[in-house]
């Protein structure tokens, strides 16, 4: 590839801040509002105009079941979070599960507690850069429409999902499979004015039982036989799908939103790599060129969509796993069939491997071994890299391996890895330590006396 110099300049230092967190998505803006709490002067840098990742620009609602006898092992801020959001009837329960939610509301919450907390945002913000003195990280170089800025920080947090701080600044990564294969994307959507009524008569005629109008679910999956598999096969004969826009296809009501559906779909397996422009802009054109299909589908052959219209396709692509960072402890799927327990554990999971085929046309791996009523722990050490001091990572980033990922990568686990790094950066900065030499056993604490399930 043909390559150009890029000629020195200055760069004006727009602040300094105790805590940065680089990314103000699922896991990030549970960390901004955890750091800020702990009295950290702390920055969200965002490049979006909201918060919330892919709860809100992916539309990935609702939030997956993470819990024993029916009480999440996840709470603390997370929790918090949707505890807030219901009181204005925009969260509800789906399966134990506080966290089938209004996205869009979801925006308003998150920044509203965070700036509660005393937090700062920078909004329409990318990242670009590191700043870096020798292995240590110093902060971070954006570009915005004010130009490039620097950003000074005591500690950072990688929340960016992708792992995009602590690749740039030299921290081992690794991504996919053990053949370098990503788990597939998606596209989310959402349809509105749906006669609901009559698509829950259709689907009590098919599955002998009456959907919950605001908690709706159904789906379909090639390869296995449910109650919409006939309509998908007439569609395939007609000409009016292709194959593989059955691969997958789930639907969800949203509370706040009457007449209206959201959509776990389509996926996306021909490219998958979440860190290539590339792929991602192939991502969004597939994943409109589907949607349109499956728009034609729903108006044909499902009751109660004959008068329906796209509402919104999401502004961002779906991804479930891309790269991971290495730290000083690495999860491995061993650690979830045996049920790990950790004296620096910072989040409890029981949630199943749940591996969306990294082959074109494939299925999902979707299975637990753990017995009733067992988990596993994710230990503090996951979040600090390697190599690299001053950063932690967060989210679905952190240092596990392909399998273990596809566990953890829920968003309520996102959310208590979250509030993990910002008590863990709050923590390093008082005590005078780098986040390597604070004891995890004290974040562990911290975060029992935070709320959290541990």
């Amino acid at each position: 590839m043909e390559t150009i110099l890029e000629a020195e300049r200055k760069i004006p230092v727009k602040g300094y801040w105790d805590v940065i967190v680089v990314g103000g998505g699922t896991a990030g803006a549970i960390a901004g509002i955890a750091a800020a709490r702990e009295g950290m002067k702390t920055l969200i840098v965002e490049s979006h105009g909201f918060l919330g990742g892919s709860a809100t620009a992916s539309l990935v609602t609702p939030l997956m079941s993470n819990h024993v006898d029916g009480k999440p092992l996840n709470t603390g801020i997370g929790l918090e979070v949707m505890e807030r959001l219901s009181q204005s009837g925009d969260c509800g329960k789906l399966h134990h599960n506080l966290g089938i939610f209004n996205w869009e509301m979801l925006k308003f919450t998150l920044e509203e507690l965070y700036l509660e907390a005393g937090g700062e945002l920078l909004y329409h913000s990318h990242f670009s850069a590191p700043l870096m003195a020798e292995k240590s990280i110093q902060g971070i170089i954006v570009e915005t429409k004010s130009g490039r800025l620097a950003l000074k920080g005591k500690v950072i947090i990688d929340a960016t999902g992708d792992g995009d701080v602590a690749f740039k600044a030299g921290a081992p990564v690794e991504s996919g499979d053990e053949f370098g294969i990503n788990q597939a994307m998606s596209l989310r959507f959402s349809v509105g004015n749906i006669d609901l009524e009559k698509f829950a008569d259709f689907l009590e005629e098919l599955e002998g039982y009456r959907q919950s109008l605001p908690f709706f679910h159904a789906s379909h999956v090639n390869g296995n036989r449910q109650a919409l598999t006939p309509y998908f096969e007439k569609a395939y004969q007609d000409g009016v799908l292709e194959e593989t826009d059955g691969d997958y296809f789930q639907i969800f009501g949203v509370p706040g939103r009457p007449g209206e559906l959201s959509f776990n779909c389509p996926r996306i397996s021909s490219k998958t790599d979440a860190t290539n422009v590339d792929h991602l802009t192939n991502a969004q054109i597939e994943g409109r060129q589907r949607i349109k299909r499956l728009l034609n589908f729903l108006r044909k052959y499902l009751p109660g969509f004959e008068n329906s219209y796209l509402v919104t396709v999401a502004g961002m692509v779906g991804v479930r796993e891309s790269r991971r960072v290495r730290g000083e402890y690495y999860l491995t799927e061993d650690d979830y069939i045996e049920a790990r327990k950790f004296p620096d554990g910072i989040a409890k999971n029981r949630y199943p491997i749940d591996i969306h085929s990294t082959k074109k046309g494939g299925g999902v791996n979707f299975h637990s071994n753990l017995a009733p009523n067992e988990y596993q722990e994710i230990p503090y050490r996951a979040l600090v890299p390697l190599e690299i001091d001053n950063l932690l990572v967060s989210g679905r980033c952190i240092s596990a391996s392909f399998v273990a990922e596809s566990s953890i990568r829920i968003q309520q686990n996102c959310h208590a890895l979250g509030q993990a790094a910002g008590v863990a950066a709050a923590l390093s900065i008082k005590e005078g330590l780098t986040v390597r030499e604070l004891d995890g056993v004290k974040v562990r604490q911290t975060l029992i006396e935070r709320g959290a399930n541990l």
